[in-house]
């Protein structure tokens, strides 16, 4: 790049209000960064930083994360041989599907809190209803049911942080 033409993006960077610009192009590295104005409609040259590097850097913009399907887990039943009493609740537990966390993110119940929840206790789903959303990186990601049946229990609150494998709901396959 020659010295004129990093004068006249010198110049454009200070008319365009900008505050900091930085780039990066055939083994150059520019960064400009204007100083504050001292006076009302006062235009300050902005200073320019230049950097020769011997190999061009790439940068490879980032994909968005694609949400993964819910894992779906069934609870076996607790072994008779162990003399050990289980309560009825354990008991009634494994009879049910879990639904859990395909991602990391923020579990919300409904599109919209003055919208009515997706799903709820006593509800009955089949395989491809929405379910939840779980927003992760400013997406929100529809969670779709892999499984057909009843809600039996909601695990989570809404608007609440979650973690991956976190179970979500129960659900009654009969």
């Amino acid at each position: 790049m020659k010295l004129e033409e990093i004068q006249e993006l010198i110049k454009f960077v200070a008319k365009s209000g900008a505050t900091e610009v930085d780039l990066e192009f055939e083994g150059v590295k520019i960064s400009i960064k204007s100083p504050a104005k001292k006076r009302r409609g006062e235009v300050d040259i902005p200073n320019a930083i230049i950097q020769h590097t011997a190999t061009p850097q790439v940068v490879a913009p980032v994909a968005a994360p694609i949400a993964a399907p819910p894992t779906v887990v069934t609870v076996e039943n607790p072994t008779e041989s162990s003399p050990t009493k289980t309560t009825d609740s354990q008991e009634n537990n494994s009879n049910y599907i879990t639904i859990k966390s395909s991602m990391i993110g923020t579990f919300y119940r409904s599109s919209d809190p003055e919208k009515p929840a997706f799903v709820n206790v006593g509800d009955t789903i089949k395989e491809g209803d929405t379910i939840c959303i779980i927003e992760a990186m400013k997406l929100f990601n529809e969670i779709e049911s892999e499984v057909s049946g009843t809600i039996v229990k909601v695990l989570v609150d809404d608007a609440t942080p979650i973690e991956f494998d976190q179970p979500l709901f129960l659900v009654d396959p009969s």
